[in-house]
Parts: structure tokens; sequence; C-alpha cells
């Protein structure tokens, strides 16, 4: 049996600018999806806050970010190589990206039964 292989570079098809994020589903099976996120200078509009039923594992590799959680003073700023676990029904919203660079995230997503360790 033959198994079929695709290399994918996370660093490779970066826009040279950005309008808008960019989100490339990288992986979609039943109970996880993984999801490659560019930033450039992009935030949260005004009063938004995500609020997913999933969980949400994000990594970033690229760039820098701050998200905010429970208000202004709870912040939590990124820079390549951290991670976060957010869980699920958590009210969170991105304060900033990087405008001078890319802000490059992999964000991995679960469900709220998944067992924690």
């Amino acid at each position: 049996m033959t198994m079929n292989r695709m290399v994918l570079n996370l660093f490779e098809g970066v826009p040279g600018s950005l309008e808008e994020e960019q989100f490339t589903s990288l992986l979609n099976m039943p109970g996880m999806r993984i999801e490659r996120i560019i930033s450039r200078g992009q935030a949260s509009p005004p009063g938004f806050q995500y609020d997913s039923e999933e969980q949400e594992w994000v990594l970033l590799l690229r760039g820098n970010a701050c998200l905010s959680f429970s208000g202004p003073d709870d912040l939590v700023t990124l820079k390549p190589g951290d991670s976060l676990l957010i869980p699920a029904n958590t009210r969170h919203r991105v304060e900033w990206t990087d405008p001078e660079q890319e802000t490059i995230w992999l964000a991995v997503f679960f469900p709220a039964s998944f067992p924690a360790e």
C-alpha cells in the first residue's frame, strides 16, 4: 500500500500584505481541526469577543500578539514559541498583532469534552 505524503511548509505562501487576517485549514477531521492564521496588525473589532464551544490551543510561530480575556487588565502577550490553551467558553479577543511583520499562528481546535491531563 502506498501512502500519499504531502509536505506543507507553514511559512510558504505568506502574502506580502494583508488587509484581513488569513485563515487556512490544514486538517479537518471529526473531533479536531488545525488552522494556520496569518495576521499583520489586525485586532478583534471593538467590543467583539470570541466565545467558542471548542477548546483552542494556539502556538505563535512568528511575530507578536496580545490577547485579552476578562478585561483590559487581563492581557497575555505572545512571542514566537509561546503556546496557550484557551478553554471552551472563555471569552477573549485579539488586542493587537505586530504591524511590522506577519504574525503566524497555529491553532488546534478540539471538543470541550476532550480529557485533560
